[in-house]
């Protein structure tokens, strides 16, 4: 059975551009990785600075493998001090 996530990301509006970076990168690397079906970032159209992910995964073990990889890792740290509150992350199954 597929995971379905969605990550909300709200990034300083002084700080976007930065942050648009580490994304793509994470985006670009996170693509490469076993059991990732879609990883898609999205800038919410009537608030700045508002990004979200939508992720797709075939297993738990593989989300599992890229939450301690290293572009994750990296991501974490690389991102953190551009954030403007925590990220929201939700996991859940489809429906229909």
């Amino acid at each position: 059975m597929n995971i379905y996530l969605s990550a909300i990301i709200h990034i300083k509006e002084n700080a976007i551009m930065d942050a648009i970076e580490i994304l793509k990168k994470l985006v670009i690397e996170t693509r490469k990785e076993s059991g990732c079906i879609q990883y898609d970032l999205h800038e919410d159209s009537r608030n700045k600075g508002v990004f979200f992910i939508h992720e797709t995964w075939d297993s738990n073990d593989n989300l599992q493998q890229h939450q301690v990889s290293d572009h994750m890792i990296n991501f974490r740290e690389n991102i953190s001090s551009f954030l403007e509150k925590p990220n929201i992350v939700y996991i859940g199954n489809r429906l229909f």
